[in-house]
């Protein structure tokens, strides 16, 4: 199925000539990587991001080029109406969020303000605007939490059993979404993906801490000694740029008010990962066992069946998992030789 085909004119988006895409979080990891796909698949899309006025150097080099960038927060209101009223978006699609399970324990209030009450400033300017257009949501599969060995494949009518802060925040971002187009009519599409990884992820997540730490050991930056938490769970890892162009799928074909797996249908774990990295790395290392890496309750397997998303939209797969290590490492060699 053509995954880059023109929106028609009486598609999800409308048509005025060209469509507009606003895109929250457009300079995180997978912001990045939607934007770039859609300049190289979509030349008539505009897209449109939010930048923070307390972002950082790093997230202001980030920013996509060829994105028009706008003043606002998600914990700020009035900016996010006045952002939507300047850019008037054909779709939304909301990825910004505090995102990093290992330090949601450390911080719960304020991943459940960012991710909770920022998910609800956005749907209320929406509807305050009156978009009438798509609002694809960054749900998650942490979600699910606890599932037993005969709920898997993880199937979207799966009931969620969070055990994390983070957790619970995707759940209810989740929960809001669904709640929205019921009371509402705010068209809402909630993906709910699997852990992903890539090129550009930071080193707060677990394939680009394993890649950064086996760079550095190459590059002598640090001893042979490879810290890692509980390697036996077992996670379903999408290619980030997967994870990409299934969000431009959501808002190209999703159904408002459905609820989308995003997944490779495959559990491996983290061992096979760390495994699969450090074949491809001639460094000798010990690997260590580093209790400040392990979480106080921990998910023993995630994994999901996107059948309802690919016979939805057409998406599957496309990049090797393999590819997928292989391009984190090489991002993280680069890194470490520019000394980041």
């Amino acid at each position: 199925m053509d995954t880059t085909g023109a929106v028609s004119r009486s598609g999800i988006l409308g048509y005025h000539g060209g469509v507009r895409l606003f895109v929250t979080g457009v300079t995180g990891f997978v912001g990045r990587h939607l934007a770039a796909f859609v300049s190289q698949n979509r030349p008539d899309v505009e897209v449109w991001g939010v930048r923070r006025w307390r972002s950082s150097a790093a997230e202001e080099a980030g920013a996509p080029s060829g994105v028009r960038l706008l003043y606002a927060d998600l914990l700020d209101p009035p900016s996010l109406v006045r952002a939507l009223r300047v850019s008037r978006p054909d779709a939304v699609v909301h990825l910004a969020a505090s995102s990093s399970v290992a330090r949601s324990w450390e911080t719960p209030t304020e991943m459940l303000q960012a991710n909770v009450l920022g998910t609800v400033h956005l749907l209320e300017a929406v509807r305050q605007v009156e978009m009438e257009g798509p609002v694809v949501l960054a749900c998650s599969a942490e979600a699910y939490g606890l599932v037993e060995p005969a709920e898997l494949p993880i199937t979207e009518a799966q009931p969620f059993r969070p055990v994390s802060p983070y957790a619970v925040s995707k759940a209810a971002v989740d929960l809001l979404g669904f709640q929205y187009f019921r009371a509402f009519g705010v068209r809402t599409v909630r993906l709910r993906l699997f852990n992903h990884g890539g090129p550009g992820q930071s080193d707060h997540f677990v394939m680009a801490a394993f890649a950064r730490q086996l760079a550095e050991i190459e590059a002598g930056r640090r001893g042979p000694r490879l810290c890692v938490g509980n390697l036996e769970v077992q996670r379903d890892f999408v290619d980030v740029r997967d994870a990409a162009r299934a969000y431009w799928l959501a808002v190209e074909r999703g159904e408002p008010g459905e609820a989308y797996n995003v997944a490779s249908g495959r559990a491996r774990s983290l061992r096979e990962m760390l495994a699969g990295l450090l074949a491809m790395s001639d460094a000798a290392v010990e690997v260590v066992t580093d209790p400040a890496r392990l979480r106080p309750a921990d998910v023993p397997v995630l994994a999901g069946t996107a059948e309802k998303f690919r016979h939805a939209t057409g998406w599957r797969p496309e990049v090797p998992f393999d590819v997928t290590l292989r391009d984190t490492l090489d991002y993280w060699r680069q890194a470490v030789r520019r000394g980041q």
